[in-house]
């Protein structure tokens, strides 16, 4: 599948819409938690489902609150701006040049603060927070597609011909990627928990 640059034009506003409105519904469910933890250190959250899918193991660590505050609080900031990019978008707003290329960087960030949280979540805390992976899911597609408009509309531009050819089957298997990237996400998950997972099927 592959989506034409007049055709990635106009959905990447409602691909920004759809995955901030997750990410900020995750990230409100999530602060919720957050502040009835700190009034009371016994609530339990109710994605605490069992030993490996617990919100509360996650929101109790340092990753927790990385920056001196919680996590979930930069959700909020992070998705609300982004679901406003978005909803300008879908009403005609053309963004200038740097202004795309500061949600290019902000997506970057987001990217690499997410597969930290995946790592330290996964290999360290060794428990999962499923609002936290529906964040980590929409980070990355947002990521990816606010990157291909980029390139597109030459904010980003590749000088090099071996850059443009590659970018030209990139953009062939624009969703073929980003669907491999999120199975290898899940799959790296099951691995490392198979000894609970394959004991309760």
């Amino acid at each position: 599948m592959s989506i034409k640059k007049n055709g990635l034009n106009k959905s990447l506003s409602i691909i920004i819409i759809i995955c901030a409105t997750i990410g900020l519904i995750a990230s409100l469910a999530l602060s919720y938690d957050q502040i009835q933890i700190l009034k009371n250190p016994n609530y339990r959250p109710s994605c605490d489902l069992n030993p490996i899918v617990s919100c509360g193991n996650v929101m109790q660590t340092s990753e927790g609150d990385v920056f001196g505050f919680p996590n979930p609080f930069i959700g909020l900031v992070a998705f609300g701006g982004l679901l406003a990019i978005g909803v300008g978008m879908l009403a005609g707003a053309k963004y200038k040049r740097w202004f795309m290329l500061s949600l290019e960087a902000g997506t970057i960030f987001g990217l690499i603060f997410v597969h930290w949280l995946f790592i330290e979540s996964v290999y360290k805390i060794g428990a999962l927070c499923p609002y936290c992976m529906a964040v980590w899911v929409i980070t990355i597609i947002s990521f990816w597609y606010i990157t291909l408009y980029n390139i597109d509309n030459q904010y980003i531009v590749l000088k090099n011909k071996n850059l443009i050819k590659c970018y030209k089957w990139v953009r062939k298997h624009h969703l073929d990627i980003v669907v491999l990237w999120l199975l290898i996400i899940a799959a790296l998950i099951i691995k490392h928990f198979w000894y609970y997972i394959g004991h309760h099927l």
